[in-house]
């Protein structure tokens, strides 16, 4: 898995789709070890929103320390960057105590940036940023599109033309390196491991995983999820990002009467089911994970 930075703790990473079991085998593993977990999920990050995004219970949070969990703002801005920087600042705060490291979470970008780093791309150019939405306002968006294919063939075909933001991003990038954004990319692409890992990604049976995700659906809403989302709406906090999470759109369309509570959970378990095939997709792409079945074995400490 590369050359990671001498010194740096061994971490034991729990990955895989949602209602898949992590947290319940990392705490397992953290009380087994001594040790303590690290979050990697961009919505239990935020503090507020404990219902729709399955936050750890207040008993499992008090049986085992854990750390970026309930710990931003739902207003501030919050990157893959930043998660790096927050999480390498507890990675050595457990590891200065002696403590084992356990990472757990599903979002694939920050298990990557912790893992691998972040991409440096240039910054943004606003005379062309300006440049490129006037000519989205008068020509269409298309227009926009077509000159980003001219440059970078390979991006435009992956970006619709409706995708104005990454569009302009590409050709950012392009006028600033000379290179195809797709080019850049995989020139800066992450490289050398920052800490030395075994990476699990728990892969239940299909079946099994839909059953659990339909089961917890049931349970998030039965257990409030419609009446906290109406309290953060209520505190301000509509337009947060983790407002914009599956769960809470449904319970937020349930408030404002678009929806009833039945069609609100037949569609949180839908995009949810598609939301983990798209997690397991990621994860095969992981260089050196191991995917493991239930009943969940993972050896301690990690190997590897």
């Amino acid at each position: 898995m590369g050359e990671a930075p001498k010194g740096r703790p061994r971490l034991t990473v729990i990955a895989g789709p949602t209602a898949s079991g992590k947290t319940a085998l990392a705490i397992e593993l953290a009380r087994r070890a001594g040790g303590e977990i690290v979050s990697a999920d961009s919505q239990q990050v935020y503090r507020y929103f404990d219902i729709g995004t399955a936050k750890p219970s207040a008993e499992e949070l008090a049986a085992v320390p854990h750390h970026l969990v309930s710990a931003v703002d739902p207003l501030e801005p919050f990157s893959a960057a930043e998660y790096q920087r927050r999480a390498d600042a507890a990675i050595t705060e457990i590891a200065g105590r002696g403590r084992p490291v356990i990472v757990v979470g599903g979002t694939g970008l920050y298990l990557r940036v912790l893992l691998h780093g972040v991409v440096e791309a240039p910054g943004a150019l606003p005379e062309l940023r300006a440049e490129l939405e006037a000519l989205a306002a008068a020509q269409g968006r298309e227009a926009v599109h077509r000159r980003l294919a001219e440059v970078d063939p390979e991006t435009a075909a992956k970006l619709p033309p409706q995708d104005l933001v990454r569009v302009v991003r590409a050709l950012e990038i392009h006028a600033q390196t000379g290179v195809p954004a797709s080019e850049f990319r995989r020139a800066h692409a992450f490289s050398a491991d920052r800490y030395p890992f075994r990476l699990y990604v728990l892969d239940p049976p299909r079946e099994e995983l839909y059953r659990r995700i339909n089961a917890r659906t049931e349970a998030m809403f039965s257990g409030g999820l419609v009446e906290e989302t109406r309290e953060l709406m209520a505190r301000g906090y509509t337009d947060a990002a983790p407002m914009r999470s599956v769960g809470y759109v449904q319970a937020r369309a349930v408030v404002e009467e678009r929806m009833t509570v039945a069609e609100a959970i037949h569609d949180t378990a839908q995009e949810t089911r598609r939301y983990a095939k798209r997690q397991l997709t990621w994860f095969r792409k992981e260089p050196g994970a191991v995917f493991v079945q239930p009943p969940y074995e993972v050896p301690w400490p990690a190997e590897g």
